[in-house]
C-alpha cells in the first residue's frame, strides 16, 4: 500500500515508435497494460476495464487520459486498501478486522516516504477519499477482507 511496494518505474522501447530517452510523470497501474496494448494492437475486447490506455504516453503526445484517482486492495495481512487522488494518499491498514478504522492521509508532494499522516490537518481530503474507498470497492466472494477463501 505504501508507495515502497507499488511505485515502480515501467521502461518501454519500441524502435521507430517510440522516442529514446523519454520520461514522463503519467500514473498508471497494470489494469492499463490490456487497454494499451488492446489499441496497439487494433482489436476490440467484449468487455471495458477499468484500465486506459497508455499509447498517448508512450507516443509521447499530448492527449494522455488521466485516472480521476487510483484504488488499490490486498487481502493478505488484514486486508489494506489505498486510494490515490492528486497528491494526496489515503491508507486504511487491517480493513478486513477494522473497516472503520482512522485512514492514514500523506501529502506525496512533501512526503514521498509516507512518514508524516496529516489526516487530522486535513479532515475534508479523509472524508473524499474514504467515500472514494467506499464506491470504488467491488464485493467479491472470492476476495473478501474475511476469512481466508477456500474455492470449491
Amino acid at each position: 500500500m505504501f508507495e515502497g511496494g507499488i511505485r515502480v518505474p515501467m521502461i518501454a522501447s519500441w524502435p521507430g515508435k517510440i522516442k529514446a530517452g523519454v520520461t514522463t510523470d503519467h500514473i498508471s497501474a497494470f489494469w492499463d497494460i490490456l487497454p494499451t496494448f488492446k489499441e496497439l494492437a487494433g482489436v476490440k475486447t467484449p468487455v471495458e476495464t477499468d484500465g486506459i490506455s497508455m499509447v498517448p504516453t508512450l507516443f509521447s503526445q499530448k492527449n494522455q487520459k488521466e485516472h480521476p484517482y487510483m484504488y488499490w486492495e490486498f487481502h493478505e495481512g488484514g486486508g489494506k486498501i489505498a486510494v490515490r487522488k492528486g497528491n494526496w494518499k489515503g491508507i486504511k491498514l487491517n480493513y478486513g478486522k477494522e473497516p472503520d478504522a482512522p485512514m492514514l492521509l500523506f501529502d506525496l508532494s512533501k512526503d514521498i516516504h509516507e512518514d508524516n499522516n496529516v489526516a487530522a490537518e486535513h479532515p475534508e481530503v479523509v472524508a473524499e477519499l474514504e467515500k472514494i474507498m467506499k464506491s470504488a470497492r467491488t464485493e467479491s466472494k472470492i476476495f473478501n477482507f474475511g476469512s481466508p477463501t477456500i474455492i470449491k
